[in-house]
């Protein structure tokens, strides 16, 4: 897999890092290509951006954690897995994966892998649990493990190793969900997320400070949405029933730095500190999204 390393440029960068200027990563990450030989650390497309490759996700976001405790703050885009030309066209690394599951559950893990292209090769039962063995494509990995988790009630072990390099397998399913995009700058208040409750689930709670651009949650729908978490309610001289009422809305999710990179979409951020793990957009204003959307479409048109 590949993933873009770059300084962080949102509107709080430099608040909760240590070292946060380019020369500060990119000494950083030279050093830890030096001591694993796994790890590849290329000049990208900006000049305060690199390319890092890994040999997964897990590998990545072990990178990552340990960069975010030692004081580093830094953002990387979404992970790509790295396709080559071969004889008879494009090819996709393949992997060898491995899931132990109750029986009962063996079902949800094949049609699972099966969207994902997935080839199953074979299934055994020992005991109180079924060992699946499947060939699939690393793209239709990413995201697997977490989502392999909720449907099976979290008693699923999937492990997987790299196997070759194959004929690219077709598309594979994205994710279903958009994204909740603040359109302000502010701390977030108790009464914004009442009212935003039927959007979909939260990434922050009221009282944390957010900016315009900030990935604030997940929309239930495939579109992006924009929202205004920091919205406060504007005081009357009337006082009207069923003004004061009680801020019921749902706890905040909290992704660890896998989750994060799993949910990450093309054109989204994650923001690294040491404190905080933030999402965003790579262009924060409406106004530049809306532009490079028609750049795009008259590029493809």
């Amino acid at each position: 897999l590949a993933m873009e390393f770059r300084i962080n440029d949102s509107p709080v960068a430099g608040r909760e890092g240590k070292f946060v200027t380019s020369r500060q990563v990119r000494a950083r990450l030279d050093r830890a290509a030096r001591s694993d030989v796994a790890l590849q650390v290329l000049e990208g497309e900006l000049p305060d951006a690199w390319e890092v490759r890994g040999r997964g996700i897990l590998h990545l976001g072990i990178l990552i954690e340990t960069l975010r405790r030692e004081g580093y703050e830094f953002a990387v885009g979404r992970p790509r897995v790295l396709i080559r030309d071969g004889e008879s066209g494009p090819e996709e690394p393949i992997e060898n994966v491995s899931v132990e599951v109750p029986p009962e559950d063996a079902g949800r893990v094949i049609e699972m892998l099966g969207r994902r292209r997935g080839e199953m090769l074979q299934m055994t039962t020992r005991g109180d649990l079924a060992f699946l063995e499947f060939e699939a494509p690393s793209r239709g990995l990413i995201g697997l493990r977490t989502r392999l988790l909720s449907a099976t009630r979290g008693e699923a072990v999937l492990t997987s190793v790299f196997a070759r390099y194959d004929a690219h397998r077709g598309p594979v399913p994205a994710r279903k969900s958009g994204s909740q995009i603040s359109s302000e700058t502010g701390r977030v208040t108790a009464y914004a997320l009442n009212a935003l409750t039927d959007r979909g689930p939260f990434f922050v709670d009221a009282g944390e400070e957010v900016y315009e651009g900030q990935v604030v949650g997940e929309h239930r729908r495939e579109e992006d949405v924009i929202v205004n978490p920091a919205r406060r309610k504007h005081l009357t001289n009337i006082r009207a029933a069923g003004s004061d009422e009680k801020a019921e809305y749902p706890p905040p999710v909290r992704k660890s730095v896998e989750e994060c990179l799993e949910f990450l979409a093309d054109d989204e951020l994650l923001e690294v500190t040491p404190e905080s793990l933030r999402l965003r957009k790579r262009l924060l204003k409406e106004a530049d999204r809306r532009k490079d959307a028609r750049r795009r479409r008259n590029l493809d048109g």
